[in-house]
């Protein structure tokens, strides 16, 4: 019997999304769980896994197409198998029990037939129990990177390919990378600005490709423009235009941090919990924030509106790919080693491309490390409709004297990009003098 494929509510408040490209082509077999399509929304892609075994019988939505959710994107079922009549792709809207049952949100756990699961291991998914069977591995050896530490498809992967590697890699926080100091997670574009930025609006057409180029007569190249590289582009522009952009740049000591982090790194670690110096800078940030409110909101027509919430996004690279900003939900509710734990979860997420929707929104203020590519300091565009983003140079020893005797010293430069309408100087130098002293002091 032939299987619908439904696009599913990829997050709690994305109701739609765009299907980039399909994975399998019109005749292909499928397994069931195997990636099937790329979909986007809120400026995530996310793959979607095959919800049956079977051939791909039709196709209803083209590639770059934008539809809502529970909408029909084609058929799974047996060779030849005819597709139910009057399936033009309309589809339906999923309930909420369905939401939660669509292919996106797979709970793998509740078939005792379609999961694995080992007293030693935690849960394995069926296709990590494939995989490692395809290529001989024991998943004893292998690390996970998912939620609770699961094995993911890509960690196997990644131990077929780098089998031996011993030295852990950076994580994605403290690898920002080059270009734009975040990429943009909601674009919130004023009916004003439509017409001057048509890129902005939703396009049926698919992707192009960044790997594609067009040669000129005189040799020239011209690198076509991606759909983020547009979506940035009108981000950043608009963000000039709406914002009067003022830097203020500190530095700050981190002798007291570095202390701390050198204690209690392997502690954190045996805990499961990898800490590094990002973790600090969210949590001195976080605090900063609850007692200058003002630095944690948005201009409005009506007034400024302060957020209750402090949802701090990370800037992060995915290489190649750009940046993406996942945001974390209630920053100054965690503690160091909470704050650890939900970055290092984050981090997984996005380099396996396991970020939803939600997990890029909500964000009241913006930090970006553009340190790590050797920046001292930096004036970065802030995250519109924020009030600020705080930028952190690369932490690097220097000369400096202290109570009249020279030492030596790790520092860093924290540039605070901050929207003049909102923040007066004064507030926005108390606010980046709290954040220096709460690193200098760290206890």
């Amino acid at each position: 019997m032939a299987v619908e494929i439904i696009m599913p509510r990829l997050g709690e408040s994305v109701v739609e999304g765009t299907l980039v490209r399909w994975l399998v082509k019109e005749g292909d077999h499928v397994e069931e769980f195997d990636s099937l399509m790329e979909v986007e929304s809120a400026k995530v892609n996310t793959e979607l896994p095959s919800p049956a075994t079977g051939t791909l019988l039709k196709i209803l939505v083209e590639e770059g197409t934008t539809v809502q959710a529970g909408k029909t994107l084609g058929w799974i079922g047996d060779p030849g198998e005819k597709i139910p009549k009057g399936s033009s792709g309309k589809g339906h809207e999923p309930s909420v029990d369905q939401v939660h049952e669509s292919p996106i949100k797979i709970d793998l756990e509740t078939t005792e037939n379609t999961a694995v699961q080992q007293k030693d291991l935690g849960f394995i998914s069926p296709v990590v129990a494939k995989l490692a069977r395809e290529h001989h591995v024991d998943l004893s050896l292998v690390k996970g990177t998912g939620n609770n530490n699961r094995i993911t498809k890509n960690d196997v992967l990644e131990f077929v390919n780098q089998k031996g590697k011993t030295e852990p890699e950076l994580a994605a926080w403290e690898t920002p990378g080059e270009g734009d100091l975040f990429r943009p997670t909601e674009l919130q574009f004023p009916e004003r600005f439509k017409s001057d930025y048509p890129d902005i609006q939703r396009k049926k057409e698919p992707e192009t490709h960044i790997n594609k180029t067009v040669q000129s007569e005189r040799g020239d190249q011209i690198l076509p423009l991606s759909k983020m590289r547009k979506a940035i582009a009108a981000h950043m522009v608009l963000s000039k235009q709406t914002s009067p952009h003022v830097t203020s740049v500190m530095e700050a000591d981190m002798k007291s941090v570095s202390d701390h982090l050198s204690k209690n790194k392997e502690l954190f670690a045996r805990q499961g919990v990898r800490l590094t110096y990002t973790t600090y800078f969210v949590a001195a940030t976080a605090s900063a924030l609850r007692e200058f409110p003002l630095v944690n909101s948005s201009w409005t027509d009506e007034g400024l509106l302060l957020k209750s919430m402090v949802n701090i996004g990370l800037a992060t690279s995915l290489e190649e790919e750009g940046l993406i900003v996942p945001v974390i939900k209630a920053a100054d509710s965690y503690s160091l080693s909470g704050l650890a734990g939900i970055i290092g979860d984050l981090v997984s997420k996005a380099r396996n491309h396991q970020l939803k929707p939600d997990d890029v929104q909500g964000g009241t203020f913006s930090i970006t490390n553009h340190g790590t590519a050797g920046s001292l300091f930096a004036t970065p565009v802030i995250n519109q409709p924020q009030a600020g983003i705080l930028g952190i140079g690369m932490i690097k020893k220097r000369v400096v004297v202290i109570e009249d005797a020279i030492a030596i010293r790790p520092m860093v430069y924290l540039s605070f990009a901050f929207d003049h309408r909102i923040l007066d100087g004064s507030t926005a130098d108390n606010f980046l003098a709290n954040v220096v002293q709460k690193l200098e002091n760290w206890q």
